[in-house]
């Protein structure tokens, strides 16, 4: 997931910056508001964490979802952020399903058939983005540019190696196929 910090004091910022990273987020960062609107409408951001009084432009003329005061525990931003990215792909509870697949966005726990599957972080960050838009096609240009921060080949087959690693993790027999390949366009995991 990609997440914009808009955060003025540079000390709170980086500390955002670095805790949300560590929770598996493509991180970008700005320390105005016109610079931070800049960030927003220029790359594709699935969530903003904005300071209200932010110098240049204030941090809430585009309306908020939700709120938290300052000082505040980090732990509850991400609780938020979560549950806005669950809600906003339509999934009310932090389990999210597909077939005998299970991913818990609180525990950050992958579940085949019941089974405990271990995933890389960027596995895990992959597996999280198709299920919360479970039943869309997902472009591999979209996927890259909500999983990785600095700009990537867009030629790369990296995102090909990790959907094999994740398909043989998920389904090893093969008889599954929770990700679904749809050539020239990208990737669709089944709702439910």
């Amino acid at each position: 997931m990609r997440l914009l910090v808009l955060e003025d004091e540079p000390a709170l910022r980086e500390t955002l910056v670095r805790q949300f990273r560590a929770a598996g987020f493509a991180i970008d960062e700005a320390a105005d508001g016109v610079e931070g609107e800049f960030a927003g409408l220029e790359y594709p951001v699935d969530v903003a964490v904005v300071d209200l009084g932010l110098p240049g432009k204030s941090g809430l003329d585009a309306g908020a979802d939700d709120y938290v005061a300052k000082p505040f525990r980090f732990e509850e931003v991400l609780a938020r952020v979560q549950a806005l990215l669950r809600r906003s792909g339509g999934w009310s509870h932090p389990l999210l399903k597909s077939g005998a697949v299970e991913l818990d966005t609180r525990a950050q726990e992958v579940r085949v058939g019941g089974a405990a599957i271990e995933l890389t972080a960027f596995e895990y960050r992959l597996l999280e983005y198709l299920m919360l838009r479970a039943g869309q096609v997902v472009s591999k240009a979209e996927l890259t540019d909500k999983l990785y921060e600095q700009d990537f080949e867009r030629d790369s087959n990296t995102i090909e190696v990790f959907i094999g690693r994740l398909r043989r993790k998920l389904d090893p027999e093969g008889t599954q196929q929770p990700i679904e390949t749809l050539r020239g366009r990208g990737y669709r995991i089944a709702r439910g």
